[in-house]
């Protein structure tokens, strides 16, 4: 049995709490700007107003932080930008831990193979990682997030996928060292070498291990250039063939970056066609399209690395590749980019979701990972069907590789070789133009219960669950190794407790 002690709730969450070197640190009020932050976030679904937001500098400070916690009955949430949906950086009457505030500090390294990784921050932001590497040493990571104003830990700690992650496989297969604060205030470096299972079990983790305060990324030589290249389908069986026909070759000479997405067959300039061009003020021929093509069209999003056109031949090359594929003639969309504004493309998502309003409203994001041998039925049950009209904001799917992530990291993945990210990312507008949450958060589960209706091999990627008996059928097979882990590095059940995993309240009853 996996005996957690016993835990009262704090008798008074607003009294100060007291640092082992006896410094005073204020709770605050819900008014306070730095809890009525880290009471919400980006999902803008749940509300749990913290005990106290802390900002440690050093990652000694954040040990000695969680070492605090257990004495006061607190649990801890390591909150980096707060773009958790369901609430999973969220601590009600905890402690929350500014990651932002660590050491910003970046460290090129050369590992004794001559390989150079960047020594950087849990709480550095990918974009500030990016911008660093590129800038100082023209290196940089190779697997990204599309959405790069997330940080490092934060990304670690879930899987971290973008159209890069079929090569080279998602972030956490893409670090070599962190250091990582277990939940009894122990500092520990971890790797594949070194404290194998904690390093493995944390990657994937959802922080329910350790926290990460810092991790070493592999760099490689980065791209001046991409050629960034949409292609439009009207059949989803073409469309997924050349999908995973493209992820599954590993030329030299094939394309870096796989991603691709559904949208409406309509001039709707969010759900439909106009989402498509690539370059401003470019138009979709929609008298291209076949007569016979339904509600809801698909576009593969692939891109090249270069440096110089005539060096690379990068017309050649697209011209090869992109002549493999049955896509739609005609409707190809292309743009030429330097490689950070490529990385960066996301941002100026983010300032138009600003400007209008959408940034700031819920966000019930749902994203699943799809078995190949399921997903033509899953295109026919739901995206001709449920969400045939669109969501407010881009349907991705597209194909990964298994055998790019390691079985003994934490996430729970498909059976299948090849699955697919289905990632659902609504923008709505505020309620009533837009549709009520309920009204969505019920479109989110009629989802979920097609693909437990028909028996489809599939997984939640950032899974969000009420009760430890849906973890333990997320987890499968893993689910005892998990909760194994969780006795040894985190037994009194202090971190992360808004993914709520594991109950602070008494033994587990699943074992």
């Amino acid at each position: 049995m996996l005996a957690y002690l016993d835990r009262q709730p704090n008798p008074n969450p607003n009294s100060p709490v007291i640092a082992g070197d006896g410094t005073v640190i204020s709770t605050g009020t819900e008014t306070d700007p730095s809890i009525t932050t880290a009471s919400s976030d980006f999902g803008g679904i749940i509300v749990a107003v913290p005990a106290a937001v802390l900002d440690p500098k050093t990652t000694a400070e954040v040990a000695s932080f969680i070492r605090l916690a257990a004495t006061r009955n607190l649990a801890v949430a390591p909150r980096g930008n707060g773009h958790s949906v369901w609430g999973q950086a969220l601590s009600k009457d905890g402690l929350v831990l500014n990651m932002r505030s660590l050491d910003s500090k970046m460290e090129l390294i050369s590992s004794p193979n001559n390989q150079f990784l960047a020594d950087v921050s849990g709480g550095a932001l990918w974009e500030e990682v990016l911008e660093w590497s590129v800038k100082n040493y023209n290196m940089a990571p190779v697997s990204w997030t599309d959405y790069l104003g997330l940080t490092v830990g934060g990304t670690l700690s879930n899987g971290g996928v973008s159209g890069q992650a079929y090569r080279y496989g998602p972030q956490i297969m893409n670090v070599v060292q962190m250091e990582v604060v277990t939940g009894d205030g122990e500092c520990q470096l971890c790797s594949k070498f070194e404290s194998s299972d904690l390093f493995h079990a944390v990657l994937g983790g959802l922080g329910q291990f350790g926290v990460i305060t810092r991790a070493r990324i592999p760099l490689q030589p980065a791209p001046r250039m991409v050629r960034w290249i949409r292609v439009v389908y009207d059949k989803f069986e073409e469309y997924s063939a050349d999908a995973e026909r493209v992820a599954n070759r590993t030329e030299p000479f094939d394309f870096d970056y796989v991603e691709g997405f559904a949208f409406v067959n309509s001039d709707d300039p969010v759900n439909g066609r106009p989402s498509v061009p690539i370059q401003r003020g470019s138009s979709f021929d929609s008298g291209l399209i076949p007569a016979e093509a339904g509600q809801v069209l698909y576009c593969l999003e692939v891109a090249v690395h270069y440096n110089h056109w005539r060096d690379d031949k990068v017309d050649e090359r697209v011209s090869e590749m992109l002549g493999r594929l049955k896509y739609v003639r005609g409707l190809e969309f292309r743009d030429d980019v330097n490689y950070v504004d490529f990385l960066s493309r996301v941002k100026h998502v983010e300032k138009e979701a600003q400007a209008n309003g959408s940034w700031t409203t819920p966000h019930p994001w749902l994203n699943l990972f799809v078995s190949a041998s399921d997903i033509v039925d899953f295109d026919r049950n739901v995206f001709k069907r449920i969400l045939q009209n669109g969501i407010g904001g881009p349907m991705l799917v597209y194909p990964m590789i298994r055998s790019k992530w390691d079985p003994r990291m934490s996430v729970a993945l498909p059976k299948s070789e090849i699955f697919y990210l289905v990632a659902l990312l609504r923008f709505p507008k505020p309620y009533p133009a837009g549709p009520p949450l309920e009204e969505i958060l019920a479109q989110n589960r009629q989802i979920v219960e097609v693909c437990r209706s028909n028996g489809y091999d599939f997984k939640l990627y950032l899974p969000h669950y009420e009760t430890e008996a849906d973890w333990a059928e997320h987890f499968g097979d893993g689910w005892q190794r998990f909760v194994e882990m969780k006795a040894k590095y985190d037994p009194m059940a202090v971190l992360a407790p808004g993914q709520k995993i594991f109950s602070r309240s008494g033994p587990s009853q699943l074992l």
